[in-house]
């Protein structure tokens, strides 16, 4: 038996309009055309489908099934085609999203309510458990995009410079660092260095200080929150080194100071990483502009301290 969608349509509208002749007018074909394809569809089923010579006109048993059939199919496939409508129009799409910067949610959330708001038909996801291989996760589509401070020559995958950032020290008021102007790998040696729970291939710490002077602190605490970090820190159980959105509010606390890594600083770009062909989606473009203005308001707030 082989059916197609239209003589699914053709059942549907005989039962709706309870008549051949007013069902052709809703197909938009003669009465004729329509007496054919029913014909047709009885042939393939082997059987009648409409009970004939009643007023109106009634599906037997086998066309109720029929019609059944039709009326759970035909509105998934206008679904299905409204959606590739939307895909192709670039109104509708999926953007799901993996992490590299564990200290990125402070920003990110903010540019996705604002995302979400001008692209409500997309459908927006954070993929936390994929961050540690969010590279192959890109490729695979497991996920559209991956926020990431580490751009690669990857095929098929192109890294957008979203913003600059500068990692920053910060500890307790009273922390015997505090009185340095900056901070520079030796200092690290006999501290605790409050950490996220990542690699330290991830951390900019390790990666554009420690590492490179080959410094070891005295003990690694790691820790998932960063208002546990900064609790942590004002307590005097440890240092840290974050990047400068996240120190916008503590900076003019009394509990905090903040200090640059070396003298000159460290400065840091982030990137957006997306499928070559996806780069263009319209909404990959908002998404994209932003990601780019977002953490600059947040930074602003560095260097313009609010009211006392």
């Amino acid at each position: 038996m082989h059916l197609e969608l239209r003589h699914l349509r053709t059942i549907k509208a005989i039962h709706d309009a309870g008549g051949l002749a007013r069902a052709a007018d809703m197909l938009n074909i003669t009465q004729s055309a329509l007496s054919h394809q029913v014909k047709a569809i009885e042939d393939q089923a082997g059987m009648e489908l409409f009970v004939r010579r009643t007023r109106p006109l009634r599906l037997s048993a086998a066309g109720m099934r029929l019609l059944r059939a039709a009326e759970r199919i035909l509105p998934e496939m206008d679904a299905l085609a409204e959606e590739f409508r939307a895909l192709r129009s670039g109104r509708s799409g999926r953007l799901h999203i993996a992490i590299e910067c564990h200290a990125c949610f402070d920003w990110l959330f903010p540019v996705l309510e604002q995302f979400r708001r001008a692209w409500p038909e997309v459908d927006v996801d954070i993929r936390p458990g994929l961050a540690f291989e969010a590279m192959d996760a890109l490729l695979r589509e497991q996920v559209d995009l991956v926020i990431s401070s580490d751009p690669e020559e990857l095929d098929g995958v192109t890294f957008h410079p979203l913003f600059d950032y500068e990692p920053t020290f910060v500890a307790a008021r009273d922390h015997p660092l505090a009185a340095k102007p900056f901070v520079e790998a030796e200092d690290f040696r006999d501290q605790v260095l409050i950490t996220y729970p990542v690699d330290r291939s991830r951390l900019d710490v390790f990666t554009q200080l420690l590492t490179p002077a080959r410094v070891e602190p005295r003990a690694i605490r790691q820790v998932e929150l960063t208002a546990v970090i900064l609790m942590l820190v004002a307590s005097g159980r440890g240092v840290s080194v974050l990047p400068d959105w996240v120190l916008r509010d503590v900076r003019y606390q009394p509990d905090y100071v903040t200090r640059r890594v070396t003298e000159t600083g460290l400065t840091r770009r982030m990137h957006a990483a997306i499928r070559s062909e996806e780069s263009t989606r319209p909404y990959m473009a908002h998404f994209l502009r932003l990601a780019r203005t977002e953490p600059v308001k947040l930074q602003k707030r560095l260097v313009e301290p609010g009211p006392a």
